[in-house]
């Protein structure tokens, strides 16, 4: 531990699924002294569970007496995506640091709206930025870190690609990100009003913003300043077809959104960047990320890692271990997860975000990655309800 570094006190607030990601990251940060002070969750009995297993001091319900708690330096938000932007100014506007979980918002409807997805999508998009704008200028006025959790931007396979990227200073030509599984165990998945979009929102945004970074990284290693140009995309329920019996292998359930999505990105120096996104893939989790430059071509593994098979003939007491996600059996052969929260990167984020605070340093996924993410990913859903190419160069 370097000396004379401040300790470091952290105040969460939500504890669902996300809690115990972070709080898995924590337990792993090195250097950087830290105190998990409060958790802060309207369902009490969920806050004091995450209080037990990560050593918080107190878990509490009120969000604003978290907020007045002048020992508190970070808010780290894991609540549902609807209350991010919120949170955070008020976090922000109270003195603290923000952490916050992806994506950073999106359109979730207005009082009175039933059908959210049949919303015009243009709209969407308007009303998002502006939401994005309110949460910029606060960020600007304030000065307070916001540090973006996107683990794709610390996932292991990431990390040395760009690190390659780098010290060959490569022209990036084409990147295609995949993300794919068999659907949600959350109700929530398939409503508009829940989750800001499909399949796209939920999971598309990891690659999509993985590979944003990566061309930050050639740009900066080029001297080169790279935008955004345009955005083309394809989005649909491809499950609309199926039996219900054919259906029971699936967990996609989508209601008003997409169980599919490809986006094309297209950037001012003419490369392009394919997010292809499922919600109907089966066999676990499967993320992959390749980058084909001018010189090199580079396949990011990230899920499952390849790293252990395993085959078992019963489950007898392995109840309690996990071998993967989204896998229905252990039993026969099965591509295990190995070190998934160092691969994935949600060991590196968390070492990040602490190092940032402690030495006053911008950290490698902040608001600008947050906020360009979340413009293409509602500028997608505009060009594929208009059936046309969004132009973002302006």
């Amino acid at each position: 531990m370097r000396e004379n570094v401040k300790t470091i006190v952290i105040g969460t607030v939500g504890a669902g699924y996300a809690a115990y990601l972070h709080g898995n990251g924590y337990e792993k940060v090195s250097g950087i002294p830290i105190r998990l002070k409060t958790i802060c969750d309207l369902d009490r009995g969920l806050a004091e569970k995450v209080k037990e297993r990560y050593g918080y001091e107190q878990a509490v319900s009120d969000y604003s007496a978290m907020l007045a708690d002048p020992e508190i330096d970070v808010i780290d938000i894991v609540t549902p995506p609807f209350l991010h932007c919120s949170m955070a100014i008020q976090a922000m506007q109270a003195g603290k640091h923000v952490i916050c979980e992806k994506p950073l918002t999106g359109y979730f409807g207005k009082p009175g709206q039933e059908k959210v997805g049949r919303i015009p999508k243009g709209e969407m998009y308007r009303e998002v930025l502006a939401a994005m704008d309110q949460l910029k200028a606060v960020v600007e006025d304030t000065g307070r870190k916001f540090m973006y959790a996107e683990n794709f931007v610390y996932a292991t396979p990431i990390r040395k690609a760009a690190q390659l990227i780098r010290a060959k200073k490569s022209k990036i030509l084409f990147l295609q990100g995949f993300v794919g599984l068999k659907g949600s165990s959350s109700p929530a998945a398939g409503q508009w009003s829940k989750t800001g979009g499909g399949q796209l929102v939920r999971n598309g945004t990891h690659p999509l913003t993985g590979m944003l970074w990566l061309k930050q990284q050639e740009a900066q290693a080029r001297g080169e300043h790279i935008r955004v140009q345009s955005v083309t995309a394809d989005v649909g329920t491809t499950t609309a077809c199926l039996t219900a019996r054919e259906h029971r292998h699936i967990a996609a359930h989508p209601e008003d959104v997409e169980d599919y999505a490809a986006v094309s990105v297209t950037f001012s120096d003419g490369t392009k960047c394919l997010t292809i996104a499922s919600d109907t893939v089966l066999g676990g989790t499967h993320n992959t990320l390749d980058v084909f430059c001018n010189d090199s071509a580079l396949r990011c593994q990230i899920t499952p890692p390849k790293l252990l098979d395993t085959y078992f003939l019963d489950e007898e007491g392995l109840e309690e271990e996990p071998l993967g996600e989204m896998l229905p059996s252990k039993l026969g052969w099965n591509t295990a997860f190995v070190s998934d929260e160092v691969i994935r990167g949600y060991m590196g984020e968390l070492q990040d975000f602490m190092e940032a605070v402690a030495f006053d340093r911008a950290p490698a996924s902040g608001f600008d990655l947050a906020y360009e993410t979340v413009r293409i990913l509602y500028a997608a859903y505009q060009s594929a309800e208009e059936g046309r190419r969004v132009d973002l160069s302006e």
